[in-house]
This record gives C-alpha cells, sequence and structure tokens, in this order.
C-alpha cells in the first residue's frame, strides 16, 4: 500500500534536524489543537503538530457529542459563550453535515426543580440569542399525548422540545488535523514535544516518536500549547514557564446502554441536585447517557467511570422513564477530563467553558496557551487563537474557516439527505446500512475510500457488522490510525458493534499489518 501524502513520516536517523524556520508549532491533537493547526495552514504558515497519543483519544474523544449553545450556562449568566456558541452551531452545521446533524430534545417538567416560567424564558433566550436559521424553535408538549411521553413515567405530563445538534467528536478532530495537512501543515501523532525553548528569537522544538523513539528537531516563529488537561505540564516540564493562569479538572462520565424508547428524539432531565443529564440516540440502536461533573485530582491519562457515577447516571434516568435501568443494561462507559479555565467557582457545573488565552511574547518568540474551551466554540477559538497571533505574522492571512468545508462536508446545500440519496444512486450494491455508515462517517470522502469497487467482495474481508479490510485500509493510509483501537473506538464506533471475537480477530489483523509496515 502506497502511504498517504498526508501521513507522517518516521525519521531515517535517531536524530532528524530541519533547517527551516517553520512558523508555527502546535502542541495537542485533541479538537483546539488540530482547528489551530487547519485555521493556520489555511493562512499560509507552515505548521507542524504533535500529540504525544493518538489523535482525540483524549478528552476530545470523551464528549457528550453534542454542538450546543449551552441552554444551562444561561442561569450563570454566561451569556456571551451562549450566544457564540448558537452562531457557531450553525456555522459547523453547514461545514460539515456529515458528522453535525439536528436533534431534537425533549425536556420533562419537574415542578420540584426549576419552574415551568424560568424554563420558558431560557429556551426563549436560546433560541433567539444566536440568530437560529436552520434549527426549528421550542414547542410545548402534552406528554399525556405526544409520543414523546410514552417512555415517560406518567406522572410528567408537560415537556419542552428544542433544538440543538449531534457531532461525532473524534471524527471532527480528525477531520481537522485531515485539513490542515491538505493545507501543507505537517501531523505527527504518537509523538511527544519534549523539550520547546528559546534560542536566538525563535523556539527549538523536539518531539520525539513514541513508535520509533526517534527524535526530531525543529525551528519554529511561535508556540501553541493547546494539551488540555496537560497544558500547565507542558508549561512547567516541556518549556520551563509557569502561567497565572490555571485550568480545574472535571471528570465527566458517560454510560452507553440500549435504546429504551421509540423515536429520534432525544430526552434532557433535571436531576434533583439541579444538574442536568442528557439522554442521547447513539448508533442507531443505542442510547448515550451523560454526564457527571466531579472535580479530578488525578492525571488524565488514568481517568475512569466510578461507581458512584454510574449510580448518579442510572438513578436521574430512573426517576423519569418508565424501563428502569440496571447497571446489567450497560454495554460501556466512558470517562474524560474537561480542563475547565479556573475562575474559582466552588460548584464544579458552575466553572466557565469559556476559553482564555495566555501570550507569553519574551524575545520576540511567541507561546500561546489555551485554556479551557468546548467542542461547539473549537473554531472561534482557532480563529481568536490566530488573531492573537497576528502581530508576529504580518502577512497573515484573513479569516477563513466561517466559510471553510471540513474534508467530507462540501455537500451541496449542506444537505445530507439528498447527498445519501445520491450514494444510493451510485453504489447500488451497497447495503444501505453499510451506505449510512460510510455517508456518516467520510461524507463525499467515500468515494475515495470505495474507490473502484463494485461489490462488496471488493471491499475485502468482513471483520463484522459494517467494518470491511477497505474502511481500514483507508483509515490507516489515510488518518494516521495505528492500532485497532484507534480504528475501533475514535475513527468510528465499531467497537461497540463487534462481538468480543469479532474485535480480537481485527486486532490480530492490524497487528500484523502494522508489522508488516514496521
Amino acid at each position: 500500500m502506497t502511504p498517504s501524502p498526508t501521513a507522517p513520516h518516521a525519521p531515517t536517523a535517531d536524530t532528524e534536524s530541519e533547517s527551516d524556520l517553520l512558523d508555527l508549532c502546535v502542541i495537542g491533537g485533541g479538537v483546539n489543537g488540530t482547528g489551530i493547526a487547519r485555521d493556520a495552514a489555511g493562512r499560509g504558515l507552515s505548521v507542524v503538530l504533535c500529540e504525544k497519543d493518538d489523535l482525540a483519544q483524549g478528552t476530545s474523544s470523551r464528549s457528550g457529542k453534542l454542538v450546543h449553545g449551552g441552554l444551562r450556562y444561561l442561569e450563570y449568566y454566561e451569556f456571551r459563550l451562549v450566544r457564540e456558541a448558537l452562531i457557531e452551531r450553525e456555522v459547523l452545521m453547514e461545514s460539515a453535515p456529515h458528522i453535525i446533524w439536528p436533534l431534537r430534545f425533549v425536556l420533562p417538567h419537574s415542578p420540584q426543580d426549576r419552574p415551568a416560567w424560568l424554563i420558558r424564558l431560557g429556551l426563549f433566550l436560546y433560541d433567539h440569542l444566536g440568530g437560529r436559521k436552520r434549527l426549528p424553535g421550542t414547542r410545548t408538549l402534552d406528554l399525556r399525548s405526544a409520543p414523546e411521553g410514552l417512555a415517560l413515567r406518567d406522572s410528567y405530563h408537560k415537556a419542552f422540545e428544542y433544538s440543538d445538534c449531534w457531532v461525532d467528536d473524534a471524527r471532527l478532530v480528525v477531520l481537522n488535523a485531515l485539513d490542515a495537512a491538505d493545507r501543507g501543515a505537517k501531523i505527527y501523532p504518537r509523538t511527544t514535544c519534549t523539550s520547546a525553548r528559546r534560542e536566538d528569537g525563535h523556539w527549538r522544538v523536539e518531539l520525539k516518536s513514541g513508535t520509533t523513539g526517534q527524535t526530531r528537531v525543529l525551528r519554529c516563529k511561535a508556540l501553541v500549547n493547546a494539551a488540555g488537561p496537560w497544558v500547565q505540564e507542558v508549561l512547567g516540564k516541556v518549556t520551563g514557564f509557569n502561567s497565572s493562569r490555571n485550568i480545574r479538572l472535571v471528570k465527566g462520565s458517560h454510560l452507553v446502554v440500549p435504546k429504551f424508547w421509540d423515536g429520534p428524539q432525544a430526552y434532557l432531565v433535571q436531576n434533583t441536585d439541579k444538574r442536568v443529564i442528557f439522554i442521547n440516540p447513539y448508533e442507531d440502536d443505542l442510547c448515550l447517557i451523560g454526564t457527571t461533573d466531579v472535580p479530578y485530582e488525578g492525571t488524565a491519562d488514568e481517568v475512569a467511570v466510578d461507581q458512584a457515577e454510574v449510580d448518579y447516571l442510572l438513578s436521574a434516568v430512573n426517576r423519569y422513564f418508565k424501563q428502569q435501568l440496571s447497571e446489567a443494561d450497560i454495554v460501556h462507559r466512558f470517562s474524560g477530563v474537561r480542563p475547565l479555565y479556573d475562575d474559582a467557582a466552588e460548584n464544579p457545573s458552575a466553572v466557565t467553558r469559556d476559553y482564555v488565552f495566555d501570550l507569553d511574547d519574551q524575545s520576540g518568540a511567541p507561546m500561546l496557551s489555551v485554556f479551557g474551551g468546548k467542542i461547539t466554540t473549537f473554531r472561534k477559538l482557532a480563529e481568536h487563537a490566530l488573531q492573537k497571533l497576528q502581530p508576529y505574522f504580518p502577512d497573515l492571512g484573513p479569516d477563513w474557516t466561517a466559510q471553510g468545508s471540513l474534508p467530507g462536508g462540501d455537500i451541496p446545500d449542506a444537505d445530507f439527505d439528498s447527498f445519501r440519496q445520491s450514494v444510493t444512486k451510485d453504489y447500488p450494491w451497497l447495503p444501505a446500512s453499510l451506505a449510512d455508515h460510510l455517508s456518516r462517517l467520510y461524507g463525499t470522502r467515500l468515494r475515495d475510500l470505495l474507490g473502484p469497487a463494485r461489490s462488496l467482495e471488493d471491499l475485502g474481508k468482513h471483520f463484522g457488522a459494517q467494518l470491511y479490510e477497505a474502511e481500514a485500509h483507508y483509515l490507516m493510509e489515510r488518518e494516521w490510525a495505528v492500532t485497532a483501537e484507534d480504528i475501533l473506538e475514535r475513527r468510528t464506533k465499531h467497537g461497540l458493534h463487534l462481538s468480543a471475537q469479532e474485535r480480537r480477530n481485527f486486532e490480530t489483523w492490524c497487528a500484523g499489518k502494522m508489522a508488516k509496515a514496521g
């Protein structure tokens, strides 16, 4: 197989020096880091991005998978953040309609919690703060007659229904990295930045490959620290600097169970502690329940769901629904650490989801550190980051990402349904479920993946569910996938649909491919 031109090449010696002075080195392969790399490359800068693990392996693949304004943030008077997020919701739907799509949320009203008038007021603001264009507005439901009420306990009579969007979070990260690479950036997953020091008015950066152990030395004009939960670790251990900014680590955990209601709607329920829990359709026949907000003191690499969180989430769901869930229903669980900017709020749920930059420009070699942020505002965060760096790059191109499609998202009029119909017409031999899967994950780049295939047999070995050899090859060649986990958990969600034996067989196949490549 011929490696993709976007794939990183391993150094050929113990130390590989790049004499050219690059513009920007980005540390961190989550949504903020890849978003910044993409924006910078699109403005004409020479960019390198390094990530110590796989792309999106940390927080950016362990979210609630929503592009949303943050309805509950209105209670904390975060009006600017909510407005920005609502505007971004519309922008992102246009840029990637294959991985971002509308979702209706049903919020049952519980008289014991927030009063109905307060919820109505919040939803009115939510409908109007961000200049909503594509999404339908709020409506009131009578749960005694509306089909959305069938799964809920009979004691709930009224609900409010509003709009937000679903997003495949890990693919959002990969698509940003792909677009950055297509625009000239070099993307190095599984590569740790071991040292970054100012030297003669620029940065001398050392990168160490986690697969080969080899070192690459770079020289760049500016450094961006977008390491998420590890941002302060990079400051202290890699650059030797301190910052007056701090982050608070807040753990958010999610459960995956079989979907237990009919219809495409999601639910948002209020818990007795005033927090809200999302219960969202997931992967057709599953649902995603989350999230918790727990102060976290451990290392971000070792975060895991604990029993108290399981009990908390199940209790919140069982308070509202007729079908009572137990731990035996859980088919998957995951936990992530949110690196929130520390605004000294006592309640973890009240800690701002806004982002803050720290710019250190000693010796004319700037370092921009990113604190906080959320998936919905990643594009705007990246845009603001490049605006902060503009004084150091006088020839920097203008803002552009608001009108730019992500890879596979160049679907006419952002009309995914019409695009999906065209796939059926062009590939009549694809089973509907497989066509859905490939259309959703790859959008218009589905055609690159399928290549000359004219039948299922042309897709190679079938590993189970919707996973075929052609897709696995594509992800290894084009999207930096190395391990079975990269493919099953992040590039796709096939891991939720394979049996234990099918997963073992695929892991063996991947290991064999990597052994040959190595």
